[in-house]
């Protein structure tokens, strides 16, 4: 009877064991963690997303990224009423159509658009909600891309990708019924880059229609000044903090994170970069209403040539859309950019209307003074909605109604 029940508790014996040891690693792992406590302005579900991806890494039970892109994807909303939705592969991209039910009485709108997520993460499902409300409310025909994501596909992958779809598209409106002469590009935070670096490699084409717009949601557009006023003011604000900004960013461009440290000191941009886009990216063409929050110059640092090697291509405007020349620049479409003031990346928006502007192109600026990034996503986000991202997309909507 004894060596019986032996027989039976021995399982038993050993998941208990097993789920000591578990609890006791999370243990571990929560205290070494403890100490990248965030900054007092940082949400805490974020914060906890982020601890958690790193618990999760440090168990071995999957990466970091990859917990991340599991929490993010969330649940697939589904269709919407009065929106019809398939999906197509343009050439080797993946895209999902979004089309109002209602019948036009003429050819419509066409808006492309890029979701955001640091180029590593999200996907057509994340954006679902968004395309389906810009389709229903403004009547166009919303074309969502699911381009390559980083570190597994390196710059210049996402730019390829969302070229490749635009000129497919470009080169079969009639299709679907859409006028050649109102076709819009659009994106969120990286997005809004590849938004802006898309519209700058066609501006000027003679064998496709030409854009009428660019819509650019608090895009990032530049990698050499990582100590901006909104990138000081705002490096604790969620959902961008300013060290996740460097990680993104250096995630497209090398596939990894390391010297982070330096690119945040600015220690990657040679001298003669630095005066070459200095005109350009600098905290002197910032308006002093966006300064009175703080900001102090940063201290000059060393130029680290080793590291300059791994990022060199930071200069490219397909990288960085903000260091264009002024003869391209002169050619965009009339555009649409909104930034936000808790954002680290408002003022990239900031610079970049006023390089449009000074060249002649006509820019609807708007800027949500109690926004945060990301907060248009956020828009219908189930209990966690913000009237504030609403109010920043239904501007984005009339827009695209003006054209």
């Amino acid at each position: 009877i004894r060596e019986m029940a032996f027989f039976y508790l021995l399982p038993v014996i050993l998941l208990v064991i097993f789920v000591a040891s578990f609890i006791s690693a999370i243990i571990r792992t929560i205290k070494t963690e403890a100490v990248r406590a965030p900054s007092p302005l940082s949400s805490p579900r974020l914060s906890s997303l982020s601890q958690q991806g790193r618990i999760f890494e440090k168990m071995e039970l999957c990466s970091s990224l990859a917990f991340r892109r599991l929490m993010l994807s969330g649940r697939k909303p589904g269709p919407a009423p009065g929106v019809r939705q398939e999906d197509a592969r343009f050439g080797h991209v993946p895209v999902r159509l979004y089309r109002p039910s209602a019948p036009a009485a003429c050819p419509r709108t066409a808006v492309l658009l890029f979701h955001g997520g640091g180029w590593i993460c999200c996907s057509l499902d994340t954006h679902e909600r968004i395309c389906q409300y810009i389709a229903k409310e403004s009547g166009s025909l919303v074309v969502s891309v699911g381009y390559r994501l980083a570190p597994e596909h390196k710059y210049p992958a996402a730019y390829e990708d969302c070229l490749s779809a635009t000129q497919h598209f470009l080169q079969h409106l009639e299709r679907f019924g859409v006028d050649p002469a109102r076709v819009a590009v659009c994106g969120d935070s990286a997005g809004g880059n590849l938004a802006a670096a898309v519209s700058q490699s066609l501006a000027g084409s003679s064998d496709l229609p030409r854009l009428r717009a660019q819509i650019l949601i608090y895009p990032g557009l530049q990698a050499l000044d990582f100590n901006l006023p909104s990138y000081q003011q705002n490096r604790g604000v969620p959902l961008l903090f300013r060290e996740r900004a460097v990680f993104y960013s250096l995630q497209y461009v090398q596939g990894d994170a390391s010297n982070l440290e330096e690119i945040l000191e600015g220690s990657h941009v040679p001298p003669d970069m630095r005066l070459k886009y200095g005109k350009w990216v600098s905290p002197d063409n910032i308006p002093e209403e966006f300064k009175v929050r703080g900001y102090k110059p940063p201290k000059p640092c060393e130029f680290k040539p080793e590291v300059f090697e791994k990022v060199k291509r930071i200069s490219e405007p397909t990288l960085c859309p903000l260091l264009a020349e002024d003869t391209i620049i002169q050619q965009l479409p009339e555009s649409f950019i909104l930034t936000c003031e808790y954002d680290v990346l408002r003022d990239d928006g900031l610079l970049y209307k006023k390089r449009l502007e000074d060249n002649g192109v006509p820019v609807t600026w708007y800027h949500l003074e109690d926004g945060f990034h990301g907060i248009v996503n956020l828009f219908d986000y189930y209990a966690s909605s913000f009237p504030s991202g609403k109010r920043g997309l239904d501007r984005v909507v009339a827009f695209i109604k003006g054209l």
